[in-house]
């Protein structure tokens, strides 16, 4: 099999554990549940991760494209900074707060890059192990129990970082306004903006609106204990494959 190949078997199996992790009925006899957090809620953060995080092989080369172009701005965010730099309307409204609401932003972005570097290091082990595709559940597990510490927990911060910026709806609708008006900008001129990297800007924007209907119409109080409820689901996801 192909590198490629190898990996759409591993994301359509990586899949299916998230979708078992996140199974209502399970969740709800392994966890002390809030009533708040409703099937339809969990529904939510189940198609979150897989229509978002974790989309299907034909849906990836699209999200793939887009943070590799990302990739540039996330490292270097000044890039962006610069396009915002001779707006008057983001200045005015956010000041001196302006740089460190577009870090967020990027700092939500850099969680997604994360997922996909994980994936190459399955990859990795499966070929390594010359694991034979079909992958079941528990070949996806085996590879995840041989990444290092390091690797788990970095993949742990980086989404505790995605979820904690997306429970700040405040903070993600300004996210939003800004990413916008960076589109717009670059819009404006094609002829220093790719289709590309607009293109790419979209998805992000895209990924962090969605991202928001997670958190939508619930008290502080009860995002935070959604928030915790579903970082002990994926910490103790993680600690089983120790076990």
């Amino acid at each position: 099999m192909t590198e490629k190949e190898v990996l759409n078997e591993i994301i359509i199996s990586y899949r299916q554990l998230i979708a078992k992790r996140y199974d209502y009925a399970k969740v709800k006899q392994q966890y002390d549940i809030p009533d708040f957090f409703t099937e339809a809620r969990m529904m939510l953060f189940k198609n979150y991760f897989l229509h978002h995080l974790y989309p299907p092989p034909q849906k990836r080369q699209e999200l793939d494209e887009a943070f590799q172009n990302l990739d540039s701005y996330i490292k270097t965010p000044e890039k962006l900074l610069r396009i915002l730099l001779d707006s008057g309307r983001l200045i005015f409204k956010y000041g001196r707060h302006l740089p460190k609401i577009l870090q967020a932003g990027l700092k939500a972005l850099k969680s997604f890059r994360a997922a996909t570097q994980m994936e190459g290091k399955l990859v990795e082990g499966a070929q390594i192990l010359s694991l034979k595709a079909p992958f079941s559940t528990e070949d996806i597990k085996m590879l995840l129990a041989r990444l290092s510490p390091e690797d788990l927990d970095s993949f742990t911060a980086n989404n505790e970082d995605l979820f904690r910026t997306l429970q700040d709806q405040k903070l993600v609708t300004k996210v939003i306004d800004i990413v916008e008006h960076i589109i717009e900008k670059m819009k404006g001129h094609p002829q220093l903006y790719s289709e590309v990297e607009v293109n790419a800007l979209s998805i992000g924007r895209d990924i962090i609106q969605q991202g928001d209907l997670l958190f939508a119409k619930l008290t502080t109080t009860e995002q935070e204990a959604i928030l915790k409820l579903t970082l002990q689901i994926e910490q103790d996801f993680l600690n089983g494959l120790k076990s």
